[in-house]
């Protein structure tokens, strides 16, 4: 497979939207789309009552960049039958890029990971995620919520850290690597995790790893950082920041701008 996003470095809108999702992406789209350094779209389950084919035609319509499904999480169901069942679906669909958060195990991830190749899909695998209370011993707490008072209030007197072992992320990017995975979802808010992550894919013989960053803007990462800590290919992934934009385009010309 070539390079999924034919710049080196792109901002990439995401249109996770509670509300009128559908205009708003496609105002995105119409205000972005010939800005040489927007690589692409993002798109996920907040589309799914529209249907995926349909979505591909409307956007399809207004755009040639990449349009990227992301199942949130995709890759965590069981390794028999699903995997195959869920591409053959994605397929049909006329999407060309997924990105997988395998997070259930290595059969599972790659059983998800082989039936995707096998359809020659694009994969973006991801291992990190950027809420807080991901990894284990991780009490952080939301921007606005309280969660140990949260679980308190619910009668849990102990500490509940992340469900995911410290470990677990490098095990997910070294087993997509060795797959020949080179495109990989890390943390933009997280610039030492992403630098850990270029470092250990690297050292699996992926020798130009394309990264994508979420986390960035609202969530606090810095464009800049996340640029710089990646290296060469660096792809960042905004969502919130261009919603609540009263100007898309300038938006998007000062993103790509930081690059």
């Amino acid at each position: 497979m070539g390079n999924i996003i034919p710049v080196e470095r792109s901002i990439i809108p995401s249109f996770d939207f509670k509300e009128d999702a559908l205009h708003l992406a496609r105002t995105i789209i119409k205000e972005t789309n010939d800005i040489e350094k927007i690589g692409g779209y993002k798109f996920g389950v907040g589309f799914l009552d529209f249907g995926l084919k349909v979505l591909v035609d409307i956007f399809g319509d207004l755009t040639k960049k990449p349009l990227i499904y992301d199942h949130q999480k995709g890759g965590t169901d069981i390794n028999e039958e699903i995997p195959e069942v869920f591409m053959d679906k994605i397929v049909r669909s006329r999407i060309k890029t997924i990105i997988l958060f395998p997070l259930s195990g290595p059969a599972s991830q790659y059983e998800w990971i082989k039936a995707a190749q096998d359809r020659s899909l694009n994969v973006i695998v991801g291992g990190e995620m950027t809420h807080p209370r991901f990894l284990d011993g991780d009490l952080s707490e939301g921007k606005s919520k309280d969660y140990t008072e949260i679980f308190k209030s619910l009668g849990l007197e102990r500490n509940l850290t992340g469900y995911i072992r410290q470990s677990a992320p490098d095990d997910v990017y070294e087993l997509a690597a060795r797959m020949g995975i080179t495109d990989f979802v890390v943390p933009g808010n997280k610039p030492e995790r992403i630098k850990h992550y270029k470092s250990l894919i690297e050292r699996c013989g992926v020798l130009d790893p394309v990264f994508y960053s979420p986390g960035l803007v609202v969530q606090g990462g810095k464009i800049s950082e996340g640029a710089k800590a990646a290296g060469k290919n660096f792809h960042g992934i905004i969502g919130r920041a261009f919603k609540d934009s009263q100007n898309i385009k300038q938006t998007a010309l000062e993103f790509t701008s930081q690059l």
